[in-house]
């Protein structure tokens, strides 16, 4: 009999539910039975509620099971599955589900699909055609290509990727460098940590574009300490790319040099902001600089640095590969491309997709979400991370986009979206950004350092007081909160204030306030 080929994924989420276990069970129940399987360890399809989702090759395609659980093989072998059988699991043909079906997937086209340590397959899926291309172009041709695309930073800033690779390209300097910001810390968001996992190869590629029109020869992941296989993966999958002549001297034969160096973070959230990294990847302890000068200009080790994080780089190479106008016609106004969007909380079916800018958050959430895990009805959205606002149900059809949401106070961020039932007490929540915010701060800034600490204690006045004695200690809250969006040194303590004027503004009932008190949001909140 040919071997059948079976694949069940390595990502962190599957691991948690057992997929080692799930591959090691299929492993001896077709050595059992004197069957040939061929098992390729793939990334996530981002179907997370469906982790482990086992991938069976059949004639008519790659045929679903999940989840799986290492005592449902026995059964699944028994039904035939090898040959796409019939199975209480069985999903039909995954490339087939409406989940995949409707998405854009552009960055994530191979996830989920490729061995992800495998270069062929890589290849074999368009890898390296973009990079391949961009050598044979001049450097300020690619420069121009990912300026033209539209692409902007989708760590959270939204600035436009190619006046950053502009400005590096156009700077006189003996080294230029290339830093990756792996450190993913937003709640509510694994992006990264997917296509690290589940498309290394990508983010090489990516990096090494921007190294090559750029004039950069040394690139840097910086990937926080809480994803080590994520590290494991990119140190594999750079060592293979050095192998193959892709990193190194001469990149693909091309006369060019870069190479790329994988660092475990320092593990702290605010080493997420681009010059507290260069600090902790200099050796120092992670504070926030100052900024001028900008990190283009004087980055790392005091040399002009493209800084991005994954799902920008990994955003490039298609870009190159398919042209500039082809990624520029995807999104709405000036968002351009697409967006994963991370979808966690209290939903039916958690996960990843990835659509163009433009949809909004009621479609995520009944589309895609499911609704609530609780089946309760949801009564607010974070959006971006744990410092940002809490989207109520009057906004969620504004469409997904940078200037549309900077417009009504709020940030799409990293495109994670948090979502909670009608339990929720948004007094805590917003006590918890104040607090997560004292706890995390670098120190460097009073409005940070102070402003949170001070910030907790006037919400708890507020919530333990009763009456009009709260009306002055409301005052007082967005009183901070002003002094923190406008005084903080970076966006620590610039965005805190989010999603406490947003609880305040639009969950007055938490805080034990009359709505006419929440309804002096100040021009910074979502109103």
């Amino acid at each position: 009999m040919n071997a059948v080929t079976v694949y069940v994924p390595r990502d962190s989420a599957a691991l948690a539910v057992g997929a080692d276990e799930v591959a090691a069970a299929i492993e001896r129940e077709a050595t059992a039975g004197g069957l040939t399987v061929r098992l390729v360890r793939n990334g996530s399809r981002g179907m997370l509620w469906l982790e482990t989702l086992v991938e069976v090759q059949t004639p008519r395609g790659r045929v679903g099971y999940g989840p799986v659980a290492p005592e449902d093989v026995p059964a699944l072998f028994d039904a035939g599955w090898l040959q796409g059988g019939a199975h209480a699991l069985a999903l039909g043909v995954v490339d087939e589900l409406p989940w995949l079906q409707r998405q854009q997937r552009l960055t994530f086209a191979r996830v989920g699909l490729t061995d992800p340590l495998s270069l062929a397959d890589y290849e074999a899926h368009g890898g390296l055609l973009g990079l391949r291309r961009a050598l044979a172009m001049p450097a300020t041709e690619v420069v121009q290509q990912v300026t033209d695309s539209g692409l902007r930073g989708r760590g959270g800033a939204a600035f436009p990727a190619g006046i950053k690779w502009k400005t590096v390209a156009s700077a006189a300097a003996s080294h230029k460098y290339v830093v990756c910001n792996a450190d993913e810390g937003d709640s509510g968001t694994f992006s990264d940590r997917m296509i690290m996992e589940g498309d290394p190869f990508v983010l090489v590629e990516g990096m090494t574009i921007a190294g090559i029109s750029t004039g950069a020869t040394r690139g840097y992941i910086y990937v926080r300490s809480e994803y080590p296989f994520a590290v494991r993966m990119l140190r594999e999958a750079v060592d293979i790319a050095r192998t193959a002549g892709i990193l190194g001297p001469d990149v693909l034969d091309s006369g060019r040099a870069f190479d790329i160096e994988v660092r475990m973070a320092a593990g702290a959230y605010v080493c997420g902001e681009e010059t507290a990294m260069l600090e902790s990847l200099e050796g120092k302890r992670g504070i926030v600089r100052a900024k001028p000068p900008i990190p283009a200009l004087s980055g790392l080790f005091g040399q002009p640095t493209v800084i991005n994080n994954v799902i920008t780089f990994a955003s490039v190479p298609i870009i190159l590969a398919r042209g500039a106008a082809f990624y520029r016609d995807y999104g709405v106004g000036r968002s351009h491309g697409t967006l994963p969007i991370q979808i966690a909380g209290n939903v039916r079916r958690g996960g990843l997709v990835e659509l163009a800018f433009g949809v909004t958050l009621r479609e995520l959430l009944t589309d895609w979400a499911g609704g609530t895990a609780s089946g309760r009805p949801v009564k607010a959205v974070q959006v971006g991370g744990p410092l940002g606002a809490y989207v109520p149900e009057s906004k969620w059809d504004v469409p997904l986009d940078y200037e549309a949401y900077a417009a009504m106070g709020a940030v799409v961020g990293h495109g994670g979206i948090v979502v909670h039932d009608d339990t929720a007490d948004l007094s805590r929540l917003a006590r918890y950004a104040m607090e997560f915010c004292a706890i995390e701060s670098c120190g460097k800034c009073t409005p940070c350092r102070i402003g949170s600490t001070r910030g907790v204690e006037v919400i708890d006045r507020i919530t333990a007081r009763a009456g009009t004695a709260k009306d002055e200690q409301v005052e007082l809250l967005r009183d901070l909160c002003d002094t923190m969006l406008a005084g903080s040194l970076c966006a620590m303590g610039g965005m805190t204030p989010y999603p406490v004027l947003s609880a305040l503004d639009h969950y007055p009932e938490d805080f034990g306030l009359q709505p006419a008190v929440a309804a002096q949001a100040p021009a910074g909140a979502v109103a």
